[in-house]
């Protein structure tokens, strides 16, 4: 046993004493000139290490380097830069001289994609595919170079495309291992914070590197990411994607495949192509069984217990009150690129309405998008609502031409926390034209005409036929009306041509048809006061109880109605009494006419 210890210590001591050796014999600067020929001839980079290079025994043999940098060729500003860099390097192959490195570890690096740090040699010759670059050279000095792990870690990338703003990636930790065939496997996490709102991701992916930088693909088998902040509902959005990435360097061509994104309650599939040129070009192809976006964007139906209303479901930015002709474009950044969006859903959830066969297709040329067809049902009816828009001007301007037939007119005014003193089956065809996508912009900055329709409708909480029968039978006991009526006016059908501009719809030739009575008319209705101004000529055929002849009278008979004030407690001006003694009277003097022309012929 005695025997034993001392046999390991003697070789314990050996192996200490040779790496001893070896750190005083082999001076790590010896590899400085090297290491930075051998980046530039493999890569074009030019890579820049400050101060001295030192040896590192414990726990790991290492080089330790101070301030570090990588740049690309005629870059104005390095690709990547290091406060430090820490070299593991295997021991046995610094005895043939191999450089052979395990792991490099960069602290606090600034990782720069900005047109800045892009190369700026378009006419350097690039060598053929397939060339062996670690050949040219290979022998400066008798060394061999291979790395093997990379690490990074409390980092920070700063990323921009032309003349877009920046966007930060913070806390980068960064773990990514090398096989001998330029295959890499890698774990990534970090943060993005911007307009006050964080997104933290957790990547994991398969890199494979074997024709970089002509080609590179990528294998993301499991990304996990959560949204949080201003304008985002109070829990978050959240969720899974996985996908396959393939970039081709001469074409500037990144193509996505096997597409699968989810978002709290949403699941999306697909595929995707990018050219990242001067303008760069995107296409989106995808499809979706089930969306809900009101747990996306946070939408509640509006409530009236104080408790709840109190407990917001969105986070909101602070708002900074200004007139609505001087907000800004929402949809600015669609200038920088052009796009190409096609998008499919089984089933749709929008402000709690149900929409079913959703298809979406719209193209943007920097700023000029053609909406080619967004159409859907919802219950039994269904919608088509193609147009444009056009955000290169100061602010967004919108043009659309919606087909609506048989679409519930009730739940559209549910969704928009609209009171629904109008109800049923809803049509309508017309042009619409405004500024801004917002309930304010509708109400302040649209106009246009549309033909309108309704069916098996119920102006609720006011019976027109009631107030009527009820007004005669007041001024006159010949006739009574029903016994008991609804609390709405049930139309079967009604109709009208509406003309808007600036939040104020317009009615020309309204007319609506019931069992009981048919009305028509004009009239006016405000938007943004939500209030309403009619004036009806009123002819109630059914219901009467009483003397026939003045029931035949007022079977005949247009009496005025005046239906004006707030959406939710309309008032309402009716001289019926005025209408029914111009009627008396006008039916007294046609009798004593017709008596006098009977008087006459007599003689």
């Amino acid at each position: 046993m005695r025997r034993l210890v001392t046999t390991l210590v003697i070789l314990l001591v050996v192996v200490i004493a040779g790496m001893t050796s070896l750190v005083f014999l082999i001076n790590p600067n010896d590899f400085r000139n090297y290491m930075v020929n051998r980046v530039e001839q493999r890569s074009g980079y030019k890579l820049a290490i400050d101060g001295s290079l030192r040896w590192h025994v414990w726990p790991q043999l290492s080089i330790l380097a101070g301030q570090t940098s990588l740049t690309a060729p005629g870059a104005k500003e390095p690709v990547v830069s290091a406060e430090n860099m820490r070299l593991d390097v295997h021991l046995w192959p610094l005895l043939s001289h191999q450089l052979s490195i395990k792991q490099v570890m960069l602290k606090s690096a600034v990782i720069r994609l900005t047109p800045d740090s892009e190369a700026n040699q378009p006419d350097a010759p690039i060598a053929p595919a397939g060339s062996d670059n670690q050949s040219v050279n290979e022998a400066d000095n008798g060394w061999k170079f291979d790395i093997g792990h990379l690490s990074v870690a409390d980092s920070l990338l700063i990323w921009q495309r032309a003349k877009s703003d920046q966007i930060n990636v913070r806390d980068i930790n960064l773990e990514m291992d090398q096989s001998n065939h330029r295959q890499a496997t890698i774990q990534l996490s970090s943060r993005i914070n911007r307009d006050q709102r964080d997104l933290t991701l957790n990547v994991a992916a398969t890199l494979d590197m074997q024709n970089y930088p002509r080609q590179y693909s990528a294998n993301i088998s499991k990304l996990t990411y959560q949204i949080s902040g201003a304008d985002i509902p109070a829990k978050g959005v959240s969720g899974q994607a996985s996908l396959q990435a393939e970039y081709q360097q001469n074409t500037q061509t990144m193509t996505l495949n096997n597409l699968s994104l989810s978002a709290n309650d949403n699941q999306l599939t697909g595929s995707g192509r990018a050219v990242l040129g001067d303008v760069p070009d995107y296409q989106l192809n995808l499809q979706a069984d089930k969306m809900n976006l009101d747990e996306i964007s946070g939408w509640q139906p509006q409530v009236t217990n104080s408790t709840q209303q109190q407990a917001q479901a969105v986070m909101s930015a602070p708002v900074i009150a200004r007139d609505v002709a001087q907000q800004p474009n929402s949809l600015s950044v669609l200038n920088g690129f052009n796009a190409q969006l096609a998008l499919k859903a089984v089933a749709v959830t929008y402000r709690g309405l149900a929409i079913q066969n959703l298809d979406l297709q719209a193209t943007d040329r920097q700023g000029d998008v053609q909406l080619s067809a967004l159409t859907g049902n919802m219950g039994q009816g269904s919608f088509s609502i193609p147009g444009s828009l056009d955000s290169t001007r100061q602010q967004l301007q919108v043009s659309l031409s919606p087909e609506l037939t048989n679409i519930q007119l009730g739940d559209l005014l549910r969704a928009y926390n609209l009171p629904q003193a109008l109800t049923g089956s809803f049509s309508m065809h017309g042009k619409l034209s405004g500024k801004g996508l917002t309930l304010e912009d509708f109400n302040s900055n649209w106009q246009g005409q549309a033909d309108m329709s309704m069916d098996d409708a119920h102006l609720n909480g006011l019976n027109i036929q009631q107030l009527v029968q009820q007004a005669v039978a007041r001024s006159s006991n010949r006739v009574q009306g029903m016994e008991r009526y609804e609390m709405y006016s049930q139309i079967q059908k009604l109709q009208a041509q509406g003309r808007l501009r600036n939040g104020e719809l317009s009615l020309e030739g309204l007319s609506a048809e019931s069992p009981m009575m048919t009305v028509k008319g004009d009239g006016k209705v405000s938007f943004a006061a939500q209030q309403a101004d009619m004036n009806l000529l009123v002819r109630v055929t059914g219901g009467w109880k009483g003397d026939n002849p003045l029931i035949a009278t007022l079977q005949k008979t247009d009496i005025p109605l005046r239906v004006f004030g707030p959406w939710k407690q309309l008032n309402y001006e009716l001289n019926a009494d005025q209408v029914l003694r111009q009627q008396l009277q006008q039916s007294a003097r046609s009798a004593i006419q017709s008596w006098i022309d009977k008087r006459t012929n007599e003689k």
